[in-house]
């Protein structure tokens, strides 16, 4: 009998984006610099019309990013957020959910 084992599928990467809070944040006593945030998944957009979370509505934000950033912000914090960081948080967020093709012709303008 022979033992057939297979190579492991590569796990797909998961697109990430950092954002450079301009005011940093404690937590405890960690002070919170920055954000990961990861391109959602259908369930993390639970709840939320699109079209809000494509405005960069405070209220679709404050419900997506808690789901989507490392270190996990709560919802708390990002009605606390300063407007600046809020407004570059959702543009990363905004722009995962544009196709390619949006992406592209926006590039070649």
């Amino acid at each position: 009998m022979t033992d057939k084992t297979t190579a492991p599928a590569e796990l797909p990467q998961v697109v990430t984006e950092t954002v450079e809070l301009d005011s940093p944040f404690k937590r405890g006593s960690q002070t919170v610099t920055e954000l990961q945030i990861r391109k959602p998944k259908s369930g993390a957009l639970r709840g939320v019309a699109l079209t809000d979370v494509l405005q960069m509505d405070v209220t679709a934000l404050t419900k997506v990013l808690p789901r989507i950033t490392e270190p996990a912000l709560t919802e708390a914090e990002v009605r606390a957020m300063d407007p600046a960081d809020l407004v570059q948080c959702g543009g990363v967020v905004s722009g995962f959910l544009l196709p390619k093709k949006a992406k592209a012709e926006g590039a070649s303008e």
